[in-house]
């Protein structure tokens, strides 16, 4: 997973607003030849909705019956990276998997072990609890509990103002502005942005210009590497619980063959399990 955007607003319903608690979009990013799972309950656990990586294990981003999220996305730092280190997806997959623990002693722990794992940084939520919690395992503070407001996550720290996650984090604030809820179609359509940075805009992260220039765009198009997946998900307050809407549209059939562009589509919604 390489963009994501989010409006957390935990205090919404019950300040009388009709601003669900949350409305993220997010792509991730993949070589075209790693066998995927697209969004799906999970037969050997059937509390998870998520993709699934086949080849190194856990998932980029998912849900829970009983109301929790988790997501991550790679930091980029070519040169830090060890090929011996443990898998990232299983930081989302066991968190959602396992018995729910508050996402911040979740955070927590995964800190202790964080400098075992190449670069990531780490969304988990608990939206019964109201909490939405990052770490970065490459930032120099400790794991948090998020601020109301709109964020992003790409491939460096959280808001860190790359060009592409500060274009789709401007397009989020847009788009809530002119409908509080915004259809799943629409916020997976505006993240599918092709359009590359201008140079002077890009970060250097130790790969080249021209490498830098292909991956500034929100939806990425290469030859072997590219946007594997955009997912929206949306949750929402009655007065009875919660409700999780998710869909997602990638470029695999079913059958693990890539076919691009990606227009395979799944959704899901369900009511959080008290």
């Amino acid at each position: 997973m390489c963009l994501i955007v989010f409006d957390w607003q935990p205090d919404a319903y019950a300040s009388g607003g009709a601003r669900p608690l949350l409305t993220l979009s997010a792509n991730r990013d993949e070589f075209f030849r790693r066998d995927t799972d697209s969004l799906a309950w999970w037969p050997d656990a059937p509390n998870v909705l998520a993709g699934r990586d086949l080849t190194g294990g856990g998932t980029w981003l998912g849900v829970t019956r009983d109301g929790r999220f988790a997501a991550l996305t790679n930091y980029r730092a070519p040169s830090e990276v060890r090929p011996d280190a443990p898998t990232r997806g299983a930081l989302v997959s066991d968190f959602l998997a396992d018995a729910p623990v508050p996402p911040l002693d979740y955070l927590r722990r995964v800190a202790r072990e964080g400098h075992r794992y190449n670069g990531f940084n780490l969304l988990v939520g608990d939206f019964t609890r109201r909490e939405l919690g990052w770490y970065g395992n490459r930032a120099d503070a400790p794991p948090s509990l998020l601020e109301p407001g709109v964020h992003g996550l790409s491939n460096s720290l959280l808001n860190t103002p790359w060009p592409k996650l500060v274009a789709q984090r401007e397009a989020l604030c847009d788009l809530i502005h002119a409908d509080e809820q915004p259809s799943l179609d629409v916020l997976i359509e505006t993240l599918r942005d092709p359009r590359i940075a201008n140079d002077d805009l890009l970060p250097s992260t130790g790969i080249s210009v021209e490498r830098e220039r292909v991956l500034s765009a929100a939806f990425i198009e290469t030859p072997e590497y590219g946007t594997r997946s955009t997912t929206a998900l949306r949750v929402r307050q009655f007065d009875d619980g919660l409700t999780v809407e998710i869909k997602e549209r990638s470029d695999d059939d079913g059958s693990h063959r890539v076919v691009r562009p990606g227009a395979f589509e799944r959704s899901h919604a369900f009511d959080v399990a008290r």
